[in-house]
């Protein structure tokens, strides 16, 4: 009898926090909690070793009746497009834990308890194999990262807390009844493989389009339904910032390759010129609002919203360079803009202020932390050595391919990166030294490295040796193409 690892990967954090709520102690808690968060990385870890790069089909699969009669089973398995993102997951749920030790100092338990069943059901999301219990997870989702949000967050944590329920609410009833109507297209069931391929009418093709779309352009965010996104970050603690902008907003891009691109083919391909038009307009506009703030968080927030746009970009370039590169880049936002939510809780936790205007010469007061910013913040640029840089490459490759204008507005996206990051590091490292006039600061410790470092590895390891990442995808990729295309595309 085989093991189950991806139903162990997925409920490890389960049980970790049931074993969380029989706690009395806070630091008990952390420890407690940190240590199902590397049981479960390493299993992430053992997946991938065993995992066929050669094959596109779904590896480590797990079946079982859940509701007959309905045709509803509990099924998981991992392809090449969402094994990166298991792990991904788990590796920034231990970082958030990490990153949660000192500023999380009220209901410790209680936040611990929601950050491993966030983690659960995220992991959930990634390798669910039957549409309704992905919903199932997709929608479970929103209670954890609401109390995240609204219990552990700032000032306006309500309010923002709402915002998001009420946006990813929206768009998920919709999602729900295209899985309704997707159900009696298809022959009366939910299985996600047996759904993909089938020949629906053009004209059903085109209402699902849209009505997934509206769930997913919410998760990503995409323009015009992005204005939850600054709110939530800048209202969140650290830890749900990481995984707002590490895990969360990928599920949004894992939709349309999941379900939109293999399920919908036609639909895909005829509206991929709005979908590449929608991605240019987020690319440009997140850059602007980005070089304009003066909130760190806010200013991370919305380069968040620009760098999905190449994801989206990459996706519906539908071509294997843009679709390879979008993958990646999601992979790489995950680890890079992670990292930076992390830093600005880091400096936040040592001068309750985030504005820009604050800081200065940060250099001279915590070199340390200083040079990992810097290390993040040309990653976040897309600098040549860097994780972003193959990525984002192959997404401009894929984009000027399937549409010159898209490609220029990306060009166009990645100078206002470059502005509105330097400017930032600029004026908080480099500029004069009034931030340690203000403040009391002192430079990362052990334990803030040991967070820190892991994503470090990840920005120079995928920058100067990408072919692991993409001999995981590649397969996979290919066959997605066959499935929007058919066979012999070329593409």
């Amino acid at each position: 009898m085989s093991i189950p690892l991806l139903s162990l990967i997925v409920f490890v954090p389960v049980a970790g926090a049931a074993v969380l709520m029989f706690m009395r102690s806070d630091d008990a808690v952390r420890w407690t909690a940190l240590g199902f968060g590397i049981v479960d990385l390493a299993l992430c870890v053992v997946m991938l070793a065993g995992f066929d790069t050669t094959t596109h089909e779904m590896q480590f699969t797990e079946s079982r009746p859940w509701v007959p009669a309905l045709g509803i089973t509990y099924a998981l398995g991992v392809d090449g497009i969402s094994a990166l993102f298991l792990f991904l997951t788990a590796l920034l749920s231990l970082i958030s834990v990490l990153a949660s030790w000192v500023a999380i100092d009220r209901k410790v338990k209680e936040f611990m308890v929601s950050l491993l069943v966030m983690q659960a059901l995220m992991l959930g999301v990634f390798c669910a194999l039957d549409l309704f219990l992905f919903y199932v997870f997709w929608e479970a989702m929103l209670i954890p990262m609401y109390l995240i949000i609204g219990v552990w967050g700032g000032e306006g944590r309500v309010y923002a807390a709402f915002k998001f329920f009420l946006y990813t609410l929206a768009g998920s009833i919709l999602f729900l009844i295209g899985v309704i109507v997707l159900y009696f297209q298809g022959g009366e069931t939910f299985d996600i493989l047996a759904l993909t391929g089938q020949d629906l009418p053009f004209g059903v093709q085109s209402w699902l389009f849209f009505a997934f779309l509206v769930a997913f352009a919410v998760k990503v965010p995409m323009v015009p339904v992005h204005t939850w996104l600054p709110d939530a970050h800048v209202q969140a603690p650290t830890a749900g910032s990481i995984i707002l902008a590490g895990v969360l907003l990928k599920m949004g891009a894992y939709g349309f390759l999941r379900f939109s691109l293999p399920m919908l083919p036609e639909a895909s391909l005829y509206y991929s010129t709005l979908m590449l038009a929608l991605s240019a307009l987020a690319i440009v506009y997140g850059g602007l609002l980005a070089l304009a703030q003066d909130d760190l968080k806010k200013l991370v927030a919305y380069s968040s919203i620009s760098h999905m746009g190449f994801v989206t970009l990459g996706i519906f370039a539908l071509n294997l360079r843009g679709l390879e590169g979008s993958i990646l880049q999601m992979f790489n936002h995950g680890i890079t803009t992670g990292a930076l939510f992390l830093f600005v809780g880091l400096i936040y936790e040592r001068t309750h202020t985030r504005s820009i205007a604050n800081y200065g010469g940060l250099m001279k007061a915590a070199p340390v932390y200083t040079a990992f910013l810097a290390l993040f913040t040309l990653s976040s640029m897309a600098l040549p050595g860097t994780n972003a840089f193959v990525g984002e490459l192959l997404v401009l490759s894929g984009g000027f391919a399937a549409n010159l204008a898209a490609g220029a507005a990306a060009v166009v996206g990645a100078l206002l990166s470059a502005a509105y990051l330097l400017g930032m590091y600029g004026k908080v490292a480099l500029g004069p030294p009034s931030v340690s006039a203000k403040y009391e600061i002192h430079d990362v410790n052990g334990r803030e490295i040991a967070a820190i470092l892991p994503l470090a590895i990840f920005v120079l390891w995928v920058g100067l040796y990408p072919r692991p990442f993409l001999g995981i995808i590649d397969a996979s990729v290919r066959n997605l193409l066959v499935q929007v295309h058919g066979e012999g595309s070329g593409q």
